[in-house]
């Protein structure tokens, strides 16, 4: 199944129409080599009730779902729903409305807003583990452009040249891995103290950064 992950809407909606595609898919997300693991004793090997859509574990005998442990554990809405939803709202580069999901998934107004919600929370919770290897750090500042406020806002906010007036936005990028973005108070040493330690495991050291004019330098991160 991991070359036949749906690549469009079209894909997506179709294969997880199929709650069996969903259960395999949930599958191995979760466990090695998609073999179930119980969460309650951590023994491998619970085998499937297809009429009752559940996990047994032959060693303590509980029950447990695909949905175990996930923001879809508690919801009556099947996965068949969740995962198109959570694939349309990571596939969109400006959002999607509750109003759009309501219409795309056959779901009342009210159900796809509590699935935006829970999905939203979801991709905002950050993994406890520290980036490693190779990673490259910059920052940015988001806001409006200048040009484009009124001559009085203008004024009153752009008191000065650059990134006056915008948020600043640090981020972290593994080689070939996972993207982290924080707001930092100013650029100065990165502007938070100790925000690079609980990113990186390799802070103590000098990282290779390239200065404005494309030449390789070497910078603190701290003094």
């Amino acid at each position: 199944m991991k070359d036949s992950k749906p690549a469009t809407l079209l894909e997506a909606v179709r294969y997880f129409s199929d709650p069996e595609h969903c259960r395999q898919f949930m599958a191995e997300m979760f466990w090695p080599n998609a073999e179930p693991v119980c969460p309650f004793c951590k023994v491998q090997g619970a085998y499937y009730i297809r009429t009752r859509k559940v996990y047994k574990c032959k060693a303590c005998r509980k029950t447990f779902s695909a949905k175990h442990g996930t923001i879809f554990e508690d919801s009556r809405i099947g996965l068949e729903k969740w995962l198109p939803a959570v694939w349309l709202l990571v596939n969109a580069k400006n959002g999607i409305s509750s109003w759009e999901l309501h219409r795309a998934l056959g779901v009342t107004q009210k159900t796809a807003w509590f699935m935006l919600q829970r999905v939203r929370l979801a991709m905002q919770v950050r993994s406890s583990d520290k980036l490693s290897g190779e990673v490259e750090a910059d920052e940015t500042y988001i806001g409006g452009l200048a040009r484009n406020m009124h001559k009085g806002k203008r004024e009153a906010k752009i008191k000065g040249t650059g990134g006056m007036g915008k948020t600043i936005v640090m981020g972290l990028l593994e080689r070939h891995g996972e993207v982290r973005t924080m707001v930092v108070p100013n650029t100065k040493k990165w502007g938070a103290p100790g925000s690079m330690d609980t990113q990186y495991n390799g802070c103590s050291m000098k990282p290779e950064v390239h200065n404005e004019f494309g030449e390789k330098a070497t910078q603190e991160l701290y003094a």
